[in-house]
């Protein structure tokens, strides 16, 4: 039955996907396109061509486009006569084309001399297929002329010439300066709905409104339309969309009202013009009725669709869809059906969202820059794929595990078979007073045989180091009755390796009966039961660590410690619960308990890595050992004081595990050469490398950071020729951080039991570090060098100045996000849906560095109350392996005792 749920789900949902794409293709009848129309507007450039440089197509193409378009118009209308363009009359006339001759007016006099004079020479040499001249297009609406200058040039062509001349405004221009209309000999109105931003349905009747709104206006003269079109591809403005479908529904519907009605008109226009993005931007370039190739963009007659081939589409979505359900559920027998459902869904969403952008993006014509970006959002698309769904696995499991398969399991343990343990405390310039509390709660411990080794490494003042030696004599003289010291305290300078270099110094000197190698770091004050509960899991010969989790007490000193509470919790509360499912959790500095056989065979602790805890689990993964993590409080100890502490300590953190990351590349990514063996399974490689996915995330983010606001400044100063990235590349940002927010809320509420105050306060702690995250991860994988430093405690509260300069980075960063965004809606085409999304995605973008400095502001206020976010209380009892009734143990048992090598 749950092999047949495994399959029946995913099946619905590619049902309800191919469902959802039928729908959002369903064909719509639209009126037949006419056998002839009136005219094309004609421009023969080429992929190539570009008159802008002067480069123009060969008589012979262009005769070829004019035979193309033989028999499907009456008419081509002409924008210039520079070039071969002068030719195109005479071209015409063989293929039996009238031609609506234009003269291209700029507005500099010089170029303006020489196009009239051009247009004069070809009306006097030839005529005979010319039936309209227009002086001019759109001149008074880019503002390059003023209509004195313009009435100038159309009188100096009437008199010339007895063919009708006119020139070609849009329709609210001719209705601004109706002078115009007393120089013409009739009125050509461009009709571009799709620049008023109406919605496609409402399109064709504006079309004609303003059309017949002009003919009011001048009744005396007749109005033939100059452009009527629509793009297939490009930008959205406001509600109307660029696509082949409106492309199709819009002229088609246009051209069977106008061929009723009698008006003439010229389609805008007949080939797409790659040449017109560097001018108009992309949406100059989509026009064409043919594509730049010369074939056709649209049937004629038949129901329009918006995607053609969406059933290919389909197929593909589904399954890619499938495959990635292949790899997450290849290991979901615990996760309920609503949990498979959660992944199908994601998964298909994550899928047909792929395959459509891909589809669209590879719509529009390629040049070297559009397939170099092509190729990076192919590698980043790839990114965020396997982000959001190593999130979704997380979260799934997180919330519809059936049960648990490796709860951590309570045995009481007679005192005799209690293996006996070394206490490490490494210390290094802590304030005496902390460490000694620190020691006073070790010496409560209710275990048989421990003893604690204090290692001071690198303190040079003695004022620092002498009293927690004293300290150590003082516990040593009160434990009546023992037979050696339990505590012993070395200080040593100088001593390399940093804390790694102190515990394999501690190791050096461990008890050699001690077969269990416990660290805690110096603030910390430890349950009294923390060794009884929890050494007993070594009893099973193959696990080699145990972990309890990280936390803190000062949580209630103030909101700032309670917002660092709340956002470390998560990790200890879902992070880690999912990874010892897989065997695969992280080995922390403080709360861990080793083998010291497994500890010694590898070498002990890596004096290279900063982060010597989490490369010692992965290295004792990697030779085949087991690891327990317990999720209940069984050691509590101070967070950072400042915003200043709380970036270093996370710095080194996400700095060290990019080195892991780096070190251990071969053995994670895989094939491992020769002589470099792994024992590590799929599992464990998943967690250890989707974990720090969203650190790396954040250092691809901090990347496309710059290019956005290098992205911004182009649109800025070029505003003609840039425009917004992609819609697609200015969503992408905006959906994964709608994710991951509402994933971090939702997890929060269920798993960690965190109201809505905690929630958020959590979230905005974590955004806060996404910059110096960032910065950690380029550091860890490309720089090395990075020292070890200790994360001050109890330290003094830092002034309102030295705050604003902890956080002064993401402050500048902010402050550029929001002018780009302001700057950026002063565009004249600040009205276009992709500029004020791209200004919102600069705004978003923002959000993190807003963080940073909402923290650092609350982290120098340490009067305000923690109440304000709520004080999250001890993690939970530890869960209990579920045993059949005749397995669980009525007496303590006495198994074989983990004690040192032999």
């Amino acid at each position: 039955m749950r092999r047949l749920g495994v399959v029946l789900i995913p099946a619905l949902i590619a049902l309800l996907t191919v469902g959802l794409w039928a729908m959002m293709n369903r064909p719509s009848l639209e009126p037949p396109w006419p056998t002839r129309i009136q005219g094309f507007s004609f421009s023969p450039m080429r992929a190539d061509d570009d008159p802008t440089r002067q480069i123009y197509p060969s008589l012979h193409e262009i005769d070829e486009d004019l035979a193309l378009l033989q028999g499907d118009a009456h008419a081509i209308r002409t924008y210039t006569v520079d070039g071969p363009m002068a030719q195109v009359p005479r071209l015409a006339d063989a293929h039996g084309l009238n031609v609506a001759l234009g003269a291209w007016i700029s507005g500099l006099p010089d170029a303006d001399e020489r196009e009239l004079q051009r247009l004069e020479g070809v009306l006097r040499q030839w005529h005979d297929n010319i039936v309209r001249v227009l002086v001019g297009n759109e001149s008074i609406l880019r503002r390059e002329v003023r209509p004195q200058m313009l009435i100038a040039h159309l009188e100096r062509i009437r008199r010339l010439t007895d063919i009708p001349v006119g020139t070609a405004e849009p329709w609210h221009i001719w209705l601004k300066y109706p002078e115009l209309a007393e120089h013409v000999d009739f009125i050509a109105v461009h009709l571009l709905p799709y620049w008023e931003g109406l919605p496609i349905g409402q399109a064709v009747d504006f079309a004609f409104e303003r059309l017949y709104e002009v003919q009011r206006a001048f009744p005396d003269k007749p109005v033939i339309v100059g452009e009527v079109g629509w793009p297939s591809n490009g930008r959205r403005n406001r509600g109307a969309e660029a696509s082949q479908a409106n492309q199709t529904r819009f002229l088609r519907r246009f051209l069977a009202r106008a061929e009723q009605e009698g008006v003439v008109y010229y389609v805008m226009e007949a080939f797409d013009q790659p040449w017109k993005k560097k001018i108009e931007g992309a949406i100059g370039t989509y026009w064409g009725v043919y594509d730049a190739q010369r074939a056709p963009k649209f049937t004629l007659t038949q129901p329009v669709v918006r995607i053609p081939d969406w059933q290919e589409l389909a197929a593909l979505s589904v399954g890619l869809a499938v495959l990635l359900l292949v790899l997450l559920y290849r290991d979901s027998a615990t996760l309920s059906p609503s949990g498979r459902g959660f992944l199908a869904l994601v998964t298909y969403a994550l899928s047909t969202a792929a395959v459509w952008l891909v589809y669209d993006y590879t719509r529009q014509y390629m040049t070297p820059a559009t397939a170099v970006v092509g190729i990076l959002l192919l590698i980043g698309g790839i990114g965020v794929l396997v982000l959001l769904t190593a999130e979704a696995h997380e979260w799934a499991e997180a919330l519809w595990l059936k049960r648990w398969r490796r709860a951590f399991p309570q045995r009481p343990v007679a005192d005799a078979w209690l293996p006996r343990v070394s206490v490490h405390v490494p210390t290094y310039n802590e304030p005496p007073d902390l460490v000694c509390e620190t020691l006073d709660a070790l010496a409560t411990l209710d275990y048989p045989g421990f003893e604690v080794l204090v290692i001071d490494n690198n303190t040079r003042d003695p004022r620092v180091w002498q009293p927690v030696r004293d300290h150590c004599a003082r516990l040593n003289a009160r434990a009546d009755g023992q037979t050696r010291l339990r505590f012993r305290f070395f200080h040593v300078d100088p001593l390399a390796g940093f804390k790694a270099g102190a515990l394999n110094f501690a190791l050096a000197r461990t008890d050699p009966k001690a077969g269990i190698i416990a660290v805690i770091d110096a603030d910390y004050l430890v349950d009294r039961h923390w060794l009884r509960d929890l050494v007993p899991a070594f009893f099973d010969d193959t696990v080699a660590f145990v972990q309890a989790p990280q936390d803190y007490r000062d949580g209630d000193q103030n909101a700032f410690k309670a917002m660092c509470l709340a956002e470390y919790r998560g990790f200890f509360h879902l992070g880690m619960v999912t990874r010892n499912e897989r065997n695969a959790i992280i080995q922390h500095g403080t709360m861990t308990m080793i083998r010291r056989h497994a500890l010694e065979t590898l070498g002990g602790w890596a004096e290279w890595c900063i982060t010597e805890d989490s490369e010692l689990g992965l290295r004792l993964f990697e030779a085949g050992h087991k690891a327990l993590y317990i999720p209940a409080t069984y050691g509590r100890g101070l967070m950072p004081d400042s915003f200043a502490d709380f970036k270093k300590q996370r710095l080194r953190w996400a700095y060290g595990a990019m080195r892991i990351l780096r070190a251990h590349r071969r053995q994670l990514l895989g094939p491992t050469p020769a002589g470099l063996p792994t024992r590590l399974t799929a599992g464990q490689r998943w967690h250890f490398v989707a974990g720090w996915l969203p650190w790396l995330a954040d250092g691809v983010n901090l990347l496309f950071n710059g290019a956005a606001l290098a992205w911004t400044l182009a649109m800025v100063l070029l505003p003609h020729q840039v425009t917004p990235p992609y819609m697609a590349v200015a969503l992408v940002p905006i959906v994964l951080f709608g994710f991951k927010l509402l994933k971090s809320l939702v997890l929060y509420r269920r798993r960690v039991a965190a109201g809505w105050r905690q929630s958020l306060a959590a979230g905005l702690a974590g955004l806060a570090l996404s910059h110096t995250v960032a910065r950690a991860m380029f550091a860890g994988l490309f720089q090395g060098g990075l020292g070890f430093f200790r994360t001050p405690k109890r330290a003094d509260a830092p002034t309102l100045v030295r705050v604003l300069a902890d956080a002064r980075e993401e402050a500048l960063l902010l402050l550029a996000f929001w002018l780009g965004a302001l700057a950026v809606l002063q565009r004249d085409d600040s009205y276009m849906t992709d500029v004020r999304l791209w200004a919102g995605v600069l705004l978003v973008q923002s959000v993190p560095y807003l963080a940073s400095l909402v923290v650092s502001l609350i982290s120098a206020l340490p009067r305000l109350p923690a109440s304000l976010i709520g004080v999250l209380p001890q993690m939970r009892e530890p869960p209990v392996t579920d045993l059949p009734k005749a397995d669980r143990p009525a007496t303590p048992v006495s198994p074989r005792r983990p004690e040192a090598p032999g």
